[in-house]
Order: C-alpha cells, then structure tokens, then sequence
C-alpha cells in the first residue's frame, strides 16, 4: 500500500487552508469562550461539499473515499478541532448511518439534505447510565399499530440541539441483549422529542454537545433503519468508521500543536539561540514528528481497508487508539515548549491541549480500542 498525497487530496487541504482563514482563525477563539455552535458556517462547508464527502453524487454528496475524508477532517482540526468534531459526527454517524442502512425512500428522503448542509445530522447511542454499556440502555421503543412510541433520553450528542434530524438507536427488546436494540430516524419538531441539557465542557466547546428527550415520541415504521432488532449490530458497524473520523481529528490536532511548536522553538530566544537548538526541545520535537507520522500510516491503512470494503475493525481501533493517545502526549509537549505563554490563550497550544483529550473518550475510550483490539488478535 503507497499512501501518496494525491492532486485531490492537496486541492482539498488547500482549499480548507484558504477556508479557515477567512471563517475559522478570525472566530475560532470567540466561539471557544461562548460555547458558541456556528452554525452558518456549516452551511457553507455544505456548500463546499464537506458535509457529504462519503456521499455519492446522485444523493447530493462528493463521492470521495475514506483517504479525502481524513484530510478534510484532519485540516479542518489543524484550525480548530472543535469545527473537525463536528463535521465528523455529522457525516460518519448520522449521515453514513442512513447511507448504509437506509431503503431508497429513506436515503432519498434525507441524505440530500444532510449532505449540502442544508440539514445537520445527530446520532444518538450514548445514555447517562451507559457509556460503554450500551446494551443497558433504558430508552425504549414499543410498537404501537404502524408506529413507534420511544421515551427516555440519550446523552452527550453532538447536534443535540441544533440538529435536524438524529438517528437514535434504542431499546425495542430485553436490556443487555445485542438484538434487543433498533435504528429510528426522527427528525426535529416532532411531537415528544426535544432537546435537553448543553454541557459545559472542557475542550471542543464550538462543537454542540446535549441531550435528546423523548417523551412519548411518537413516529412511524417507516422511520426504522434495517430490521427491528439490528440497531446495535449496526451501530458497531457505524463506530468501524467513526474511529477513523475521530483518529483523522486527532491527527489534525497533533500536527496543529506541533507546527506551533515548531514555529515557537525557532523563533524564542533563550541563552542567545533559539530554543530549537537545545536537544530537550529538539529531542521533543522529534517524539512529536515520529508519532504524526505513525498515527497517518495507522489511518491511512484503516481507510484503504474501508474503501475496498475489507474487515477493518482492528485496523480502525488501532489508528484511533494510537492517534488520540498521541495528540494527547504531543499536545502536552506543546505547551511544555511554549512554556508560560503555552499556559495562555495568547497560544493556539492552550486550545489543543484541551481539545485532545476528547479523542481518547468519544466513539470508544481508549480502553474500549484495546478491548476490541485484544478480542481480535486472540481470536
């Protein structure tokens, strides 16, 4: 396998470059302190075609693989990460989950509108009493004529507010059963399903984070993905791929906090040279150097698998497990180099130092990654 840049994937990470610029770099830090979700910008991202990169073109989509997706996702980090987590959620859970499981009615119906930004996608599996667990859910669906009636309330969803439509997947069989667990689409303002509690979080504030409430949410069959009983099933299949999203921002992370450093080691002063020349910093910088570059071949290999449809659940548990690990460390380091002015929001470091940890939790901790991984080896 040769993972050259190809001319498409360099028109695409210039392209965003030349986009952030503009709509990201001048914002990013205001949007950060207010928790602010910009959601016009994902509109132009749509209009760009960023919001459907795995899309076929007849639903309204870019049609690229897994290889341009990692760079949009990792390029859209290296400006701010919080916008790469979305743009993320948006296309790999919500969006992919109807374009993999969905009929033709149901692709046509919504994939259009996910795809061009017009509509912003949420997915919801995660519960307040279950992270990791999912199969203990409490959010059930029980059927009612040629509907579904669901209550309960997923937590910690990307979108959970401004989102227009979310993908759910809930109880519809006995809890801690694999095919007791079934995919619904339902889309804003219908009756009994709302949105709850926005987190105050740590890092990645750009990036909305909130609850879905349904009570006595009422939908039609016609809303169900695939068979009663395969929501979970899946879901595993979704998070196959979402581990590349969230490896893909952890790149972008990574190389962000390290092209500061970089910039910073050469130009800061100390003992009458730049700090780049003393080996605790330089010997720094060749960790963080090795450990990119390790984390891209990782992701790169889970994407080749994906695009030509080959098993890659070990593949994509090991490159998120690896990257998000790394950007943490290598963020770390960052404000290491920057010393006291890496403490201070003078310093884009601050940020990605705070927006890494994220990586190493959402679609799966870190320890779920070895779970997955050890299953697969000790088979």
């Amino acid at each position: 396998m040769v993972f050259e840049t190809t001319e498409t994937q360099a028109m695409i990470a210039a392209s965003i470059r030349e986009f952030a610029a503009f709509n990201i770099l001048p914002y990013y830090m205001d949007w950060d302190e207010n928790q602010y979700f910009p959601l016009d910008l994902f509109k132009k991202l749509g209009e760009m075609g960023y919001m459907g990169v795995l899309v076929p073109e007849e639903y309204g989509g870019s049609g690229l693989g897994y290889h341009e997706y990692i760079t949009v996702i990792e390029e859209l980090s290296k400006a701010d990460p919080s916008i790469g987590l979305s743009v993320a959620a948006h296309n790999s859970l919500c969006t992919n989950h109807i374009l993999m499981f969905g009929n033709e009615d149901q692709k046509m119906r919504w994939i259009p509108k996910l795809a061009t930004g017009e509509w912003i996608g949420a997915w919801g599996l995660t519960e307040h009493n279950t992270g990791s667990d999912a199969g203990g859910m409490n959010t059930t669906a029980v059927k009612d004529g040629d509907h579904w009636v669901i209550n309960g309330a997923k937590n910690f969803i990307t979108h959970g507010k401004s989102g227009n439509v979310a993908v759910v997947i809930v109880r519809t069989g006995e809890k801690g059963d694999s095919r007791g667990m079934t995919a619904f689409v339902i889309e804003k303002g219908t009756p009994g399903f709302s949105s709850g509690k926005k987190e105050n979080k740590l890092g990645m504030r750009a990036s909305e984070t909130a609850e879905l409430v349904f009570d006595n949410c009422r939908i039609p069959d016609e809303n169900r993905l695939g068979e009663v009983g395969e929501g979970f099933i899946q879901a595993m299949k979704i998070l196959d791929g979402g581990r590349i999203s969230i490896g893909a921002l952890s790149l972008g992370i990574a190389k962000g906090a390290y092209e500061a450093s970089l910039k910073y080691s050469k130009e800061r002063y100390q003992f009458g040279q730049p700090i780049s020349n003393f080996q605790g910093i330089s010997f720094k910088l060749a960790d963080m150097a090795t450990e990119i570059e390790a984390s891209e071949l990782l992701l790169h290999k889970a994407a080749h698998l994906k695009n030509n449809h080959q098993p890659v659940t070990t593949a994509g548990a090991m490159a998120k497990m690896f990257a998000s690990e790394a950007c943490v460390r290598i963020s770390n380091e960052a404000v290491q180099i920057h010393g006291g002015y890496g403490y201070t929001k003078d310093f884009p470091v601050e940020k990605f130092y705070r927006d890494s940890k994220l990586c190493t939790i959402g679609e799966g901790t870190t320890e779920i990654q070895k779970l997955v991984i050890s299953r697969n080896i000790l088979k």
